[in-house]
């Protein structure tokens, strides 16, 4: 078994900034849960804003790995190439019934690359995708964070220099099917409080004691997103098992033939 190459390193500054990046969006995704009830951002119809930050903050992820790492022309490449690709597979289901087979490879990239590459692939996919859908506006910098997150787990799953076959393909599609449905679900917080015209039964009371919006927010998922959440788990599941043996080979030697920890000489 080969040992896996990071085309990113994640550095000290990299991972203080993945840690505050993670933080902010953590805050910024539960603020509704978490928010005190005798606090005003718990009755607050603009907490959004305060949470303006988060796209520079992503930025700031990828300017500390390129600081901490150097960010060649090859790790560049690759990025740019798998997010691209990432992009183009998003509007192919165009979000009916949870059909985005965007999932199955970033899930694949984040194994293959390592944590620090997949999360700033995640981000820029994310990013990339938008553009090409029209779908930018104040859910952007969440759906980045979100995805960055999904493709950075993917990294962080266990045996990546040992494990192959299909004990990998289970474990990645495993991870495959959570992190759609955890997707989701915290994609679903964003948006929660501020939909307008909901049965009181599931709708955002501001103040209200937690097990009871926590209740509300279950049922709300329930409703509404679930029909999206296991389609999309479920796709990335059988795309895994289907074709993730031929995926993970070509990223792998892809990533063998870049050669990223190759020391640059000069003659």
């Amino acid at each position: 078994m080969t040992r896996r190459v990071n085309p990113v390193r994640l550095g000290a500054r990299s991972v203080c900034a993945l840690a505050l990046v993670s933080a902010v969006g953590v805050v910024a995704f539960g603020w509704p849960l978490l928010a005190d009830p005798g606090s005003g951002l718990a009755h607050s119809t603009d907490a959004p804003w305060l949470f303006a930050a988060l796209l520079p903050l992503l930025l700031a992820v990828a300017v500390a790995t390129v600081s901490d790492t150097g960010l060649d022309a090859k790790s560049v490449a690759m990025l740019g190439v798998l997010a691209a690709t990432g992009a183009a597979l998003r509007p192919l289901g165009a979000g009916t019934a949870g059909i985005e087979p965007m999932f199955f490879l970033m899930v694949l990239a984040g194994r293959v690359l390592g944590p620090g590459f997949g999360f700033v692939l995640g981000a820029v996919s994310m990013f990339a995708s938008a553009l090409l859908t029209g779908g930018v506006g104040p859910w952007m910098p969440f759906q980045m964070l979100s995805m960055g997150w999904v493709s950075m787990g993917a990294g962080l799953l266990p045996g990546p220099d040992a494990l192959r076959g299909r004990r990998e393909l289970a474990l990645v599609a495993g991870y495959g099917v959570v992190s759609s449905v955890l997707y989701g679900t915290v994609m679903n917080l964003q948006g929660w409080p501020y939909v307008a015209g909901m049965a009181s039964g599931v709708s955002y009371v501001p103040g209200a004691p937690l097990p009871e919006n926590l209740a509300r927010f279950a049922a709300y998922c329930l409703t509404t997103s679930l029909g999206w959440d296991l389609p999309r788990a479920a796709l990335t599941a059988v795309l895994t098992f289907a074709l993730g043996a031929p995926v993970l080979a070509a990223l792998r030697r892809a990533t063998r033939r870049a050669a990223f920890d190759a020391p640059a000489r000069f003659t």
